[in-house]
This record gives structure tokens, sequence and C-alpha cells, in this order.
């Protein structure tokens, strides 16, 4: 276990919700190894997600190295995952606020409904905005929330400030994961360490997709795509969406949510930390892989 653990470990990461809980922190006083178990254990939920993810969509790579399940199987896979989100609840015993732990709670229990809801929508092409932005609100904004919201009260900042910053990384998260479907289509296999267009090859209807089916001759080349689809086929089907302007659309959406946060980061009071917040911000805004 330790060692498949480690092979994820060593896959690296952008590791931004461990950065959120540190930052998050700097808006109270802090004890720096509580705060720091704190940054871990968000990380490591991430991580379990990650190799569940891997399973479900049955992909063999992840940052270009072989995921757990393709260098080992499902099932070691699936309890590698297990044994790493068990780590992660292990490290928050460290944290002595009831608060903390009810927030947790609520995001790993709609972190799994968003694994659930993928699972279920896969190749479903009727599926509309509203689906999409829920599903990765509960995957991907939540949990970004919750890194900030639980690294300010692991710092015992007040309870006004800790929602702020709560809401200031649900739009962060929801703009982060916008732009990551859209880098989906025009980022290069070397960039994205695995396949371009993957997403849509495992049946997941990303928001520059729903924007490409609009027209309706998109949207009959697109729901063509199937599990056993020829890389010529899903070649031209990638393209046709890059040349679309679903993925301009895309990105005005995710812009939406960027400005959302920086409003809400300027509501908050002023310090360095804050500075950084809204750099990482803008960087999530114009990152190209």
């Amino acid at each position: 276990m330790q060692q498949a653990s480690l092979h994820l470990l060593q896959a690296g990461g952008k590791r931004i919700r461990p950065v959120f809980v540190l930052l998050a922190a700097k808006f109270g006083r802090y004890d720096i190894q509580v705060v720091k178990d704190v940054a871990v254990a968000l990380e490591l939920i991430h991580m379990a997600s990650l190799v569940h993810d891997d399973v479900i969509d049955d992909a063999d790579l992840r940052r270009g190295r072989p995921t757990i399940k393709s260098k080992w199987d499902n099932r070691f896979a699936m309890y590698s995952g297990d044994y790493i989100f068990a780590k992660s609840l292990e490290l928050m015993t460290n944290v002595e606020n009831p608060v903390a732990h009810q927030i947790l709670s609520n995001t790993i229990v709609e972190l799994t409904i968003g694994e659930i809801e993928q699972i279920k929508d896969k190749y479903r092409f009727e599926q509309n905005l509203r689906d999409y932005l829920l599903r990765i609100k509960r995957k991907t904004a939540l949990l970004i929330a919750a890194s900030c919201q639980l690294g300010a009260i692991a710092a015992g900042v007040e309870e006004e400030v800790h929602r702020k910053l709560a809401r200031f990384g649900y739009f962060v998260g929801m703009s982060f994961q916008i732009t990551d479907d859209v880098l989906d289509f025009t980022g290069t296999e070397k960039e994205l360490g695995k396949p371009a267009g993957g997403d849509l090859l495992q049946g997941n209807i990303t928001l520059p997709v729903l924007f490409a089916m609009k027209d309706e001759k998109l949207r009959s080349e697109i729901v063509k795509v199937h599990e056993n689809i020829g890389s010529d086929e899903m070649t031209h089907i990638i393209e046709l969406i890059k040349n679309s302007n679903a993925i301009e659309k895309s990105l005005e959406f995710s812009d939406r949510y960027l400005d959302k946060a920086l409003e809400v980061l300027d509501e908050l009071p002023n310090n360095k930390a804050k500075k950084t917040l809204r750099d990482i911000a803008l960087y999530i805004g114009k990152r190209k892989s």
C-alpha cells in the first residue's frame, strides 16, 4: 500500500489544496504542525479520489506515469485509494474543532456523490449545463473550498472570514475545473500527461462538449463517441471542438467564476497571504497545463 501511495505521490501534481490550507491559516494565529496535518490530509483525500477515478475511467496514465490500477490491478487500486483516504482522516484527529470535522464529512459525502454521478453520466449526451456544474462542484470545487475553510478554522479564524475563504475556494475551484476541461482539448499529451480528449473518450461530458453540441452538425459527430472509437475518428472530433466557439465560451464561463472569487477576496483582511491567493487565482485563469 505504501509503495502504491508513493508511486502516486511521485507522479507530481499542482498541490493547490495544501497551498490553500497554509495560506488560509495566515489569516489567524496557528500551530504550524496542526495546519500542516490539515494540509496533508486535504491532499491525501484528493489523491485517494484520483486513484478511484482512474479505476472508474480505466485510465492507464496519470501525469505521464502509469496509474496504480495499470501498474497493479483494479482491486489493489481501490484498496490503495481507501488506505490513502483513511490516512487523511487519521491526520485530521489533531484538529479539535467539531465544525472542521462536520465540514470535512459533508465535503467527502458530496465528493462521493459526484463520483457516482460521473459514472451514471458517462456517454449521456442529453445532460445539461446544470448537471455539469453540479458535478464539478461536488468533484472539485467543494474540496478546494474546504481546503481554504479548514486551514482558516485550524488557525482560529473568525467565522465570517473562514466562510468568505470557503466561498473564494469554491469559485476558484469551479474556474479551475472548467479550465482543466478546456485543456483536455487544447493541451498536448506531453503537457497533460495523458492523451488529449481523454475525458470525452472516457464518456465524461464536459463544458466544451456541451457548448459544441449546441451546433447540430457537431452534435451528430460527437454522439458517435464510444469506448471503442478509432483514434482517427477521435482526433477528427477533437479538432471540430477546438475549431468551434466552444473553447472560447468555456473560458469565458471560467472567467466569470474567477471574477467572483476575486470579488470575495477583496472583502478579506489585507495581508501577504491575500496577495498570494490573488496571484494563484489569476494563474489558474491563465494556465496552459
